[in-house]
């Protein structure tokens, strides 16, 4: 069995992780400009040059990216702030095609992260999870498991991840990562990752064609719910094209949480090109795309 190699192109760094993993052959980094600032309060003019450079290289070694919309969902309200996720994949899907990425590397995140006391949550997460995959057809998503209202009930936790991992197969998500039932609790032991992979691999068998075989009413809860978060990311993409991504950012339009472009780490590190500026490597990466 082939297992993928994955790490982390992020922080101050992320064109240098890259290099190292395409030099490595890595199969798969996490890479986004959006989760250094937001998350890590890296500088954004700084980490939006990173990230186009980083981008170029993953594109040339073919690396698929995974994007981190998935977080905004940690620190804002999952159900509010649904349309955020997806206006942001769809700036993302920009930012990495700009790079020359194409469709099969972009890895776009989401999570199955509404909270679950209320009612209908499954089908809301249904509807969200549906949109993504419909909207990037071409893209392996990456699917987050919950971990924002877990407490430390063990059993809860573990019927909670496998309605995770039975939306995930259900929508064709295609790169699942496995929720925990010691969450919250401590660092899983090797046993409560058996656990997950066990009870994963059931649902993988046992929905196999699940997607297949159902479909829901076009003026249903799923339909409605998926109307009014795409209608509302239009909204704000909107928003962002008249007043700017750094502008938007600096208003907490994207996880509940603010930062400014003159603030963060690494800004010192940034510096206007000059008429002179010759960079031979991003010429060669820029001309092999």
């Amino acid at each position: 069995r082939y297992v993928h190699l994955t790490n982390y192109s992020s922080g101050l760094c992320m064109p240098e992780i890259a290099f190292m993993a395409a030099y490595e052959r890595l199969d798969m980094l996490l890479n986004d400009a959006m989760y250094g600032i937001l998350f890590r309060d890296i500088n954004m003019q700084r980490t939006f040059c990173d990230q186009y450079f980083s981008r170029r290289i993953c594109a040339f070694a073919e690396i698929i990216i995974n994007t981190g919309e998935d977080n905004y969902i940690t620190t804002a309200d999952a159900d509010e702030a649904a349309h955020t996720v997806i206006a942001s994949q769809l700036i993302n899907e920009s930012f990495a095609r700009l790079a020359g990425m194409k469709d099969e590397l972009i890895g776009f995140g989401h999570s199955f992260e509404i909270d679950p006391a209320r009612e209908d949550t499954l089908l809301r997460e249904f509807a969200m999870a549906m949109m993504v995959r419909e909207l990037f057809p071409k893209s392996p998503i990456k699917y987050m498991p919950p971990t924002k209202h877990k407490e430390g009930d063990i059993f809860f936790s573990h019927a909670y991840d496998v309605m995770s991992d039975l939306v995930a197969i259900t929508t064709g998500q295609a790169i699942q990562l496995l929720g925990m039932m010691t969450e919250a609790m401590h660092n899983p032991f090797l046993m409560d990752r058996y656990v997950a992979l066990k009870s994963a691999s059931y649902v993988y068998r046992g929905a196999r064609h699940l997607g297949e075989e159902i479909r829901f009413k076009p003026d249903g809860i799923v339909a409605r719910r998926q109307r009014e978060v795409f209608d509302q990311a239009l909204a704000l993409l909107e928003e962002v094209a008249k007043d700017g991504m750094m502008a938007a950012i600096g208003k907490a339009r994207f996880g509940d949480t603010a930062r400014r472009p003159d603030g963060g780490k690494g800004l010192e590190g940034v510096v206007e090109k000059g008429p002179e500026y010759f960079n031979p490597f991003l010429e060669i990466l820029e001309g092999a795309a």
